[in-house]
This record gives structure tokens, sequence and C-alpha cells, in this order.
């Protein structure tokens, strides 16, 4: 069995990063609807992996985007997670958008 990844100084326990996540883009952007996937096993060895963060996925749906660019909606995300991104994850796949474009509400 391969030893996990050194954890970085000040990042969470694992189990505690999807809810840690769930938590800010919640305050900040008020989502309608939000899935967050923890894609880590997936990249396995990658180099970019091996200081302990972790890859994730975020599917986020909220009137905040209105009128704002894709790349307006990655910087309110970003934002939103703050140290997070610099403790915790190194990768993130985004998908927003607002409830009408995700026929949310409607």
């Amino acid at each position: 069995m391969k030893p996990l990844p050194p954890v970085m100084p000040g990042s969470l326990p694992r189990e505690q990063r999807v809810a840690a996540i769930r938590d800010a883009l919640e305050a900040v952007l008020s989502p309608v609807a939000l899935e967050i996937t923890d894609d880590s096993h997936r990249h396995a060895g990658h180099a970019g992996a091996r200081d302990g963060r972790g890859h994730f996925s975020v599917d986020i749906v909220s009137e905040i985007f209105a009128g704002k660019s894709p790349v307006a909606r990655h910087r309110a995300i970003y934002a939103a997670l703050g140290g997070l991104m610099e403790t915790d994850i190194h990768a993130l796949s985004i998908r927003a958008r607002t409830p009408a474009e995700a026929g949310v509400g409607s």
C-alpha cells in the first residue's frame, strides 16, 4: 500500500474538505443547487497531487451568476473558496449556471 501524500500545513483532513467547500460556496453564493464531487482518487500519483491537496468538481446554480461571464463566475467561486484553494484544493472543475440556464425554479 502506498503511503498517503503529505498534508499541507493548514489543510483540513480529507474527509472534511467537501463540507468546507460546500460551506464556503453556500455562505457567499447562495446556490439553489450545488453538487461537489471529490475526484482525488482519479488523480493518485499525479505530480500536482503530491502535496496532499485534492481534485474536485463543482456544479453550482446561483442567481448571482446572472449577467456574469463564465470567467467572472469562476472568479466568484475562487474568491468564495479563498484559502481552501491554497491549502486543500489542487484542481477544481467548475460548472456554474443561473437557475434559468439550469432549468431550476422556473
